[in-house]
């Protein structure tokens, strides 16, 4: 079933880059790497999301920063 999810998402970064390349001719360098880049960026975290849907997300990074500081705050 994983692999329907990565072929779909796959189908669409690729749909995503057909359509929107031919519209950066009149872009400059710096910003095609930028958008392929992001573009790449993103597939690899869809990617890892489908394969481990379990991964913690960016709030539960903060909190495990953050949580022995709101700790020692409330003494």
């Amino acid at each position: 079933m994983k692999w329907i999810g990565i072929l779909g998402v796959s189908f669409i970064i690729v749909c995503i880059f057909f359509i929107q390349w031919p519209k950066m001719k009149k872009y400059s360098l710096k910003e095609k790497i930028v958008f392929l880049s992001m573009t790449f960026l993103g597939w690899i975290l869809a990617l890892l999301l489908i394969i481990f849907p379990d991964l913690p997300g960016p709030t539960q990074l903060i909190d495990t920063i953050f949580k022995p500081l709101g700790k020692i705050l409330e003494l």
